[in-house]
């Protein structure tokens, strides 16, 4: 009976310890930063639908809407737009012109070198003494 009491006990307690260890998880990766891929996709397809919504309102081109938010999806971008656009005929709303000058794009750190190699060339084409400096020196 001690033995069956002692194995039941330390079962229990490896259950425990497991189930811990893995909420302890969600911890973990909230602290890293580190984001579930699937809550991520479902937050830019909102962001998208509201930039697009709102760009509709504004009265801004969906091409413009696109070149502007480029980070977010081009479809969740047009579905909002769309969406926006059918409520603002159905209603007769007038758009409303924005105050502020539209966001500049989050910066990554892979879109920081693809800018600095970019301005090394244009600097190169513009100036081939410069790219030669420019070489010798890295």
């Amino acid at each position: 009976m001690p033995n069956t009491l002692a194995r039941s006990l330390r079962a229990s307690l490896i259950a425990v310890a497991l189930l811990l260890n893995l909420s302890a998880c969600d911890m973990i990766q909230q602290q890293m930063g580190i984001e579930n891929p699937a809550a991520k996709d479902a937050r830019a397809d909102a962001d998208g639908k509201a930039v697009g919504g709102a760009c509709r309102q504004s009265g801004r081109a969906i091409e413009d809407c696109y070149a502007i938010y480029s980070w977010l999806p081009k479809s969740s971008i047009y579905e909002g737009w769309r969406d926006m656009d059918a409520y603002m005929r159905d209603n007769k709303l007038e758009t409303v012109e924005p105050q502020l000058p539209p966001v500049a794009a989050p910066v990554t750190p892979g879109a920081k070198k693809k800018a600095a190699a970019a301005a090394t060339a244009a600097a190169a084409a513009e100036d081939p003494a410069a790219s030669k400096k420019a070489a010798e020196k890295h």
